[in-house]
């Protein structure tokens, strides 16, 4: 058997011999690229705005989830200035329920650097964006390329998931980034290197699919190692996911009439600068009784009722199980320092993590 840098170099040696590769790719991108509210229609220029606020989005959640953030992100800031100009709440507001929220956080620090340091013009180069803040190399090198067409190929699930593929590419991620990124620029064409980069995005999205791959329909289908092999859905090659340790906590629901109690998270940190009922700390084999005696120290309270079952919810480190505990406040109970009471009518307005949404939901209900 090969050694591995021996199959590195049969793998970057295949890859300078198929030049049709880019042109192929580009004329089925041509044929049948998707229509995204982001993506500028053929002959126009791309929005580098729309391009970075897709590109942000996207991380770690889906298109279809994306596409109604987007929008009214949008129509509420239809550039970079607007949004710059904005208040972090806000923008954790109109994020809330997407998920990650340290991008959004990032997002918004990004906006007011392109506003005050750039004059509002994102800068056109690789270098240049990744010094912005919320970058990374990926981020830099889409919008790079979608939005200034420079020669750069960006990397991102659907891209390795083909380049795997059509190299069969043995070795394992996250290992295999750097050879994936290296096989994955010999698919750029000497033009059109945005086009490149979203036709691939494409193909892994609509035909390079991760279970059952439309090979028949796939425009470098006769060049493609795994398909010759018959071995497509085995790539890419992973190493077996470790399982974060459960944590447990407890969440206390105080309603006031119509209002609820909240306080807003630690800006760093797990879902930082987000809004939370008050709870206890999350930790692993934490006992119920131990997050019972974290709860707000209130007067003029009701007795704590437990709810019948918990609420769980899979963060990307740890799965987590929160006991929920409800309790009235008399009518001019004031809420204790670093709280505040909301509406609980207004509740879709605050930017409240899924998390928070099933506490609410499921002591509420």
């Amino acid at each position: 058997m090969p050694s591995t840098t021996a199959r590195k170099k049969e793998q970057s040696t295949a890859a300078g011999t198929s030049p049709a590769r880019p042109t192929l790719l580009l004329a089925w991108y041509d044929r049948h690229r998707r229509r995204l509210p982001w993506r500028a229609a053929p002959g126009e220029v791309s929005d580098p705005y729309r391009v970075w606020l897709s590109e942000i989005m996207l991380q770690q959640t889906t298109v279809k989830a994306v596409g109604p953030y987007f929008e009214k992100f949008v129509a509420r800031w239809p550039d970079v200035t607007a949004l710059g100009r904005a208040s972090q709440d806000d923008v954790l507001r109109m994020w809330a329920g997407l998920g990650y929220y340290s991008r959004a956080r990032n997002l918004y620090a990004c906006a007011v650097a392109v506003t005050r340091e750039h004059g509002g013009v994102f800068p056109d180069t690789e270098e240049g964006l990744r010094a912005l803040p919320g970058i990374g190399p990926y981020t830099a090198a889409a919008i790079a390329a979608i939005a200034f067409d420079r020669h750069t190929m960006p990397v991102d699930g659907n891209i390795e998931r083909v380049v795997s593929r059509l190299f069969a590419v043995e070795e394992e991620l996250p290992q295999a980034k750097p050879l994936i990124q290296q096989l994955a620029t010999t698919l750029l064409a000497n033009s059109r290197a945005g086009d490149s980069a979203q036709a691939l995005m494409d193909l892994g999205a609509s035909i390079c699919t991760p279970k059952k791959p439309a090979c028949s329909l796939c425009p470098l289908n006769e060049d493609c190692t795994a398909r010759a092999q018959g071995t497509q859905e085995t790539f890419p090659r992973k190493a077996p996911k470790k399982s974060g340790t459960l944590r447990r906590g407890a969440a206390f629901v105080v309603t006031r009439g119509a209002e609820l109690l909240v306080r807003s998270r630690p800006e760093k940190g797990l879902l930082g600068g987000m809004t939370e009922v008050p709870g206890s700390d999350w930790l692993a084999g934490q006992e119920d009784a131990t997050a019972r005696q974290q709860a707000p120290d209130m007067k003029g309270l009701s007795r704590w009722q437990r709810k019948v079952g918990v609420v769980t919810h899979v963060f990307t480190h740890f799965p987590l199980e929160l006991v929920v505990y409800t309790a009235k406040a008399e009518a001019r109970t004031r809420a204790p320092t670093g709280m505040r009471w909301v509406p609980i009518a207004t509740l879709a307005d605050e930017a409240l993590p899924n998390v928070m949404r099933k506490v609410i939901a499921h002591a509420l209900g």
